[in-house]
């Protein structure tokens, strides 16, 4: 058993109720033999755990890869490089059985993110925000069907326009991407974008997701050294010390 069926095993807590709790049959019956004993370790937690993290992502990218009426090769590949770089080889083998499963299925996409905006804190909504967009942009474009989707979902988890000008920027860079990044426009001025870098600083530091475990920090430090990046090249172009 691998550590996805691990984490699953371990608790799902509210992910077990609503829409995601009946999809969430169709993840486990995957890759663990007896969900009697998955489902009778629940630690019955409104926190939100690996389990419940992982299902909410893998339940969401099977949505996005579906977004253009066609789940590619490309997008399967990314999510299986993006497992394999997180947490090694098994486990992302697991995901991809599991997505398999969840490609076949009618995802209620609305009811699924409102479930999770209820009941998952702000800062892991932001980086399963920004992992959907990089599964959307993994066949090497993105259509305006998708980005539209991908609009649709930020908006039912609560994350507003800004938040999602900064994951896009992450993985379609235009010529504002750096402040687009930290949340402002290239009119800010100097103390607003040093208040800027601050915030988003402390809003992506990898250690808002340590609950999660170590695997998922070093996922999430990405984004962080996106922000960072971003910070640099402003400060090259204005000037700041």
């Amino acid at each position: 058993m691998g550590k996805f069926s691990k984490w699953i095993g371990g608790g799902l807590g509210w992910v077990l109720g609503g829409p995601l709790g009946a999809i969430a049959g169709f993840i486990i019956g995957s890759v663990i033999d007896s969900r009697s004993e998955v489902y009778k370790s629940q630690a019955k937690t409104t926190k939100t755990t690996p389990g419940g993290f992982i299902v909410s992502l893998l339940v969401l990218t099977s949505a996005v890869m579906k977004a253009d009426g066609k789940a590619t090769k490309g997008e399967l590949n990314y999510v299986k490089r993006f497992f394999v770089k997180a947490f090694g080889a098994e486990e992302a083998q697991e995901a991809i059985l599991m997505l398999r499963d969840l490609l076949k299925q009618n995802i209620p996409v609305d009811d699924v993110c409102r479930q999770i905006r209820a009941n998952m804190d702000k800062y892991s909504r932001l980086q399963l925000f920004n992992y959907l967009f990089g599964v959307s942009q993994a066949d090497g474009a993105i259509t305006q069907a998708e980005l539209e989707f991908l609009k649709h979902i930020a908006q039912l988890l609560g994350l507003s326009n800004e938040e999602f000008k900064s994951a896009k920027s992450t993985f379609i860079p235009d010529n504002n991407w750096a402040y687009e990044m930290l949340e402002i426009t290239p009119s800010a001025s100097e103390e607003e974008i040093k208040k800027a870098y601050r915030k988003m600083a402390v809003k992506y530091h990898p250690d808002k997701v340590e609950y999660l475990g170590n695997d998922f920090k070093k996922a999430a430090n990405e984004k962080f050294v996106k922000i960072n990046q971003a910070y640099d090249i402003i400060k090259k172009e204005r000037n700041i010390a």
